[in-house]
């Protein structure tokens, strides 16, 4: 494989760089839509840029110290070696303990829900490292055993790996289980069941076991030894024994449930919808005491219409007793005449 791309006067552009450099930006893409997804009552998306920014320093510094420690007879014997370890040289477990270092620091400064940013963080990790083993692929680093199998990789221009050598190409293997792995967490960071933080833990121990199990096939033995284990073998141990202890904790303990889209969009969707029930019922408040005084103006209308009526009525009723009444002197008049003027 051919890790140089292209030259521009003293600099030189690889492919390693490159696809380090395409994983983080998959990454941070990736943390902000999740944290989009996973909006409660914060905007979690500001702070995205500064937690990735966080990650990268102490993830870095994690890495670099891990690999002088497993340099560290060849520093003390020559300490020139150190220059040569700090502009190259990783140890990826290293460095994923010191990101998460920097994630938890950044949520202290912050005061922010470090579970819940561990969940963003989780699959984030995962892709970024299955580009980036695409790049050690290119370099020729972290190679694999010699192999006479059918299924190989032959470097022909690696400044790391063993040319014209039949090797395991463990490079791609812990790509596809890297891939494999982010899948698997986004998968399951949908599940309604699941426990706030858990995807951490889950990324902790499936990552752990895969990661000793592809040691076994290495070739590139002066990485270290911790005994019969390389080193990454050695604190895979740990790893993975601290994500079994997060993951009962978060289950037994903590149970606190897991924020996941669906949650948060049928929550907006039933605020929405409480939202109009109060503007309309608040509407209609109004247009139901303006009914009221309507209702109440067509009684009072109703009452003085019928009290008009009977006025009438009565009055009507009263013209035949006023002509009786004006009747009644004459026809007496007429009694009282005598005969003869009848």
């Amino acid at each position: 494989m051919y890790n140089d791309l292209f030259t521009i006067g003293p600099i030189t552009f690889h492919t390693y760089g490159l696809m380090i450099g395409i994983g983080i930006i998959a990454a941070y893409l990736l943390a902000e839509r999740l944290a989009a997804a996973k909006h409660v009552g914060e905007v979690l998306v500001d702070n995205m840029f500064g937690l990735v920014m966080s990650c990268l320093i102490f993830g870095f510094i994690g890495s670099k110290i891990t690999y002088i420690l497993t340099i560290l007879p060849s520093v003390v014997r020559d300490p020139s070696v150190l220059s040569g370890a700090i502009s190259g040289g990783w140890v990826v477990l290293g460095g994923l303990l010191g990101g998460m270092v920097g994630l938890w620091v950044f949520c202290r400064i912050k005061k922010q829900n470090v579970w819940l940013y561990f969940d963003i963080a989780a699959p984030c990790m995962a892709l970024a490292q299955g580009f980036g083993r695409i790049g050690c692929f290119f370099a020729g680093c972290c190679y694999g055993a010699e192999t006479d199998s059918a299924c190989y990789i032959e470097f022909t221009n690696s400044a790391f790996a063993p040319n014209h050598v039949h090797l395991i190409p463990t490079q791609l293997y812990s790509s596809a289980f890297d891939f494999l792995l982010f899948l698997f967490l986004m998968l399951h960071g949908r599940s309604k069941k699941r426990m706030e933080g858990d995807l951490m833990a889950w990324y902790l121990i499936l990552y752990s076991a895969g990661r000793f199990v592809i040691e076994f096939f290495r070739g590139d033995l002066e990485r270290g030894q911790v005994g019969v284990l390389s080193t990454s073998q050695f604190l895979s141990l740990f790893t993975m024994a601290g994500g079994l202890i997060a993951l009962w904790y978060l289950n037994t303990k903590r149970r606190i449930p897991a924020v996941y889209p669906d949650t948060v969009s049928d929550g907006a969707e039933k605020e929405e919808e409480a939202d109009t029930e109060s503007a309309a019922v608040s509407d209609g408040e109004p247009k139901e005491e303006e009914a009221d005084t309507e209702s109440e103006a067509a009684s009072d209308g109703e009452a003085k219409a019928e009290e008009a009526n009977t006025e009438f009525e009565a009055g009507f009723d009263g013209e035949p007793e006023e002509e009786k009444t004006e009747a009644e002197p004459a026809d007496q008049t007429e009694e009282k005449m005598p005969d003869g003027m009848k």
